[in-house]
Order: structure tokens, then C-alpha cells, then sequence
């Protein structure tokens, strides 16, 4: 299971000393959340209004990642909206109204939820030509305009590590929950034709992945 904050949810009482019989690595952080920002306004630069879109049931932390983002909004000249939707007509009203005037853009962080229903979102975000930004790279993949997120190939690679200390008879109590140190951006090349942007050069030298 992959938990972006585990002393949020209680898993741990601090990420250094966890206290419990659970360790690992965690998942994004919440000052990921300027990151995506940062990075859908290079990519979209008329992008003025944000909404960040996640359901508050199934990813309460979502609302940690907004805040993030919120925090550089000025920075940036954006509006940060937080966007919490429950039912599939909150996905559609939450696009519609922010597509009543230009400038729109959409942050999705890792939500259940949304991904599940995420054709609804190509689908309704395409039609009102309103760039996105997701924390999986699996978005990027089926259709989303691009992703930052963890590597998680290079966390399994790291958990080895835990499960052979913990075999040699390492407590998992003493060892630290580690947070995720690699990143990597995923850009659909098709999906910015579609919404008639033009990835930025600078954009595509630090992708790690072009989908076309």
C-alpha cells in the first residue's frame, strides 16, 4: 500500500522513529503540490485559475497538496481553487463552471476516485480545452496532458534493501520511513496538440518520459 502521508493517517508517530511495526517509503509529499503548478503553468502559461480536484473521502491528504500549491499561487499570478468532488456530476460541474472563463487549469493529486473515473475527466477536461497536470504516470499514459510523480521502479528497488535488513533480523520498528527522493515528468505529446499547446523546449529537456 502506498501512503503519501503516513503520521497523517497514523501509520507512524514520525517518520525518523516510527514507533509501530511498519516501515517503507512514502509517497508524494505535499509540497509536490507547487511542483505541479510550476510545471502546468510552463506548460500552459495562460493558465490564471487552478482547481484542484480530488475526493476528501478517499484522499483526505489531498486537501495538503492544495495547500501547497496555494502557497506559491502569487508567485505564479494563479488562482488556487481546492475542488472536492464525491459523484461523477461533481467531475463535470467542478470543469464546466471553471471553464466558464479562459485561463483554466486542473491538479489532480493520487485519488482512487479520479482515476477511476478518469476518461470522464480527458473526456470533459478535452472538451473545454482545460490543460491538467496528474501525480501518476499512468494518467499521462491513457490520455492525461502530463504526470509528476514518484519512481516507483526505484522504490522497489529500495524496499529489497528494507526486506533483507528486516530478514537479517533488523527490527522494522528502527528502521526510518523514507520519503521518495526520485522523481520523474511524463508529457503526452498528443494530448497538448489536441489542446493547442506547444511543450516549451525546456519542458521536453527534463522529461523523463514523451508519450506521442
Amino acid at each position: 500500500m502506498e501512503v503519501n502521508e503516513p503520521v497523517f493517517y497514523g501509520f507512524a508517530e514520525n517518520l525518523a522513529h516510527p514507533g509501530r511495526n511498519m516501515t517503507g517509503f512514502t509517497g508524494l509529499e505535499p509540497s509536490v503540490g507547487a511542483k505541479w503548478l510550476e510545471l502546468l503553468k510552463e506548460m500552459a502559461p495562460r493558465v490564471t485559475r487552478i482547481a484542484v480536484i480530488f475526493n476528501s473521502r478517499t484522499t483526505p491528504d489531498a486537501a495538503l497538496f492544495s495547500r501547497s500549491a496555494e502557497a506559491v499561487a502569487q508567485q505564479f499570478a494563479v488562482e488556487v481553487v481546492r475542488a472536492p468532488v464525491q459523484e461523477l456530476s461533481d467531475i463535470e460541474a467542478v470543469i464546466t463552471m471553471l471553464a466558464r472563463e479562459p485561463g483554466g487549469g486542473l491538479i489532480l493529486p493520487i485519488d482512487t476516485f479520479t482515476d477511476f473515473h478518469r476518461e470522464l475527466l480527458f473526456e470533459t477536461a478535452a472538451r473545454h480545452r482545460l490543460p491538467a497536470i496528474y501525480g501518476a504516470r499512468n494518467i499521462a499514459a491513457a490520455g492525461g496532458l502530463m504526470s509528476y510523480g514518484i519512481d516507483l521502479p526505484g522504490q522497489f528497488r529500495q524496499a529489497a534493501g528494507y526486506v533483507d535488513r528486516i530478514l537479517r533480523g533488523t527490527p522494522v520498528r528502527d528502521l526510518s520511513v523514507e520519503r521518495a527522493s526520485k522523481f520523474k515528468l511524463a508529457i503526452n505529446l498528443k494530448t497538448a496538440k489536441s489542446l493547442g499547446l506547444t511543450v516549451p523546449p525546456g519542458l521536453l529537456a527534463i522529461a523523463d518520459e514523451v508519450i506521442e
